[in-house]
């Protein structure tokens, strides 16, 4: 399968696709199998991707919003601060440091949402290449299964119409054999032997 990797990469080079993790339909292709062991480690690496981008994100958001209130705060307390008050002045040189600190959250949270829609994309891509390959295998292996299926049907399907084509003729052997029977002991002695052997039969069932 290394030769088709490549070309499904080449193929899939530049092409934005999205998680497959979050399509339900992804999912439903395995609702009857056995999970795959290197499927579910994909799964599972996407999902926590997807998570540490959901966080950077609100992260940012939270951050970006106590910014705002420390800004505030400093020009709030400006005056105050630039007057001499001892306790104004510690104030803003604490919001200055928040504000530094909120910049460097900011700086390294960006940062990852620079790095994780590669990585994201690159799990995604790997895990798409696996699916192929699971659902391609399983294709084969149903379409070896129909061929095999396919052949038991029409050999007993040959062998259903042989056995009818016997039971016809001995139906029909049957009748012949009562008919000439029956032209030749006459319908009285056959009535008898009828009886006799009929009767003859049962008792030898029961």
């Amino acid at each position: 399968m290394s030769g088709l990797d490549n070309k499904f990469k080449a193929a899939l080079a530049g092409r934005k696709i999205p998680p497959l993790t979050l399509d339900n339909k992804w999912h439903k292709l395995f609702t009857q199998t056995q999970p795959d062991k290197r499927l579910r480690r994909l799964e599972e690496e996407i999902g926590e991707l997807l998570k540490r981008q959901g966080k950077a994100n609100t992260e940012i958001k939270k951050i970006k919003k106590l910014k705002k209130t420390l800004m505030q705060e400093i020009m709030d307390n400006a005056a105050a601060s630039s007057s001499g008050n001892e306790k104004a002045i510690k104030k803003a040189d604490d919001n200055k440091r928040l504000l530094e600190e909120c910049n460097e959250k900011i700086t390294g949270y960006e940062d990852e949402l620079f790095e994780l829609p590669r990585e994201i994309d690159k799990a995604n891509k790997e895990l798409m290449l696996l699916t192929m390959q699971i659902c391609y295998d399983r294709l084969k292996e149903n379409e070896r299964d129909i061929a095999e299926i396919t052949k038991w049907v029409a050999q007993v399907r040959e062998e259903l119409k042989e056995k009818l084509i016997a039971k016809e003729e001995k139906e029909d052997m049957n009748h012949e054999l009562y008919s000439y029977m029956h032209d030749i002991f006459g319908a009285e002695v056959i009535d008898i032997f009828d009886m006799k052997y009929y009767d003859n039969q049962s008792g030898k069932e029961g």
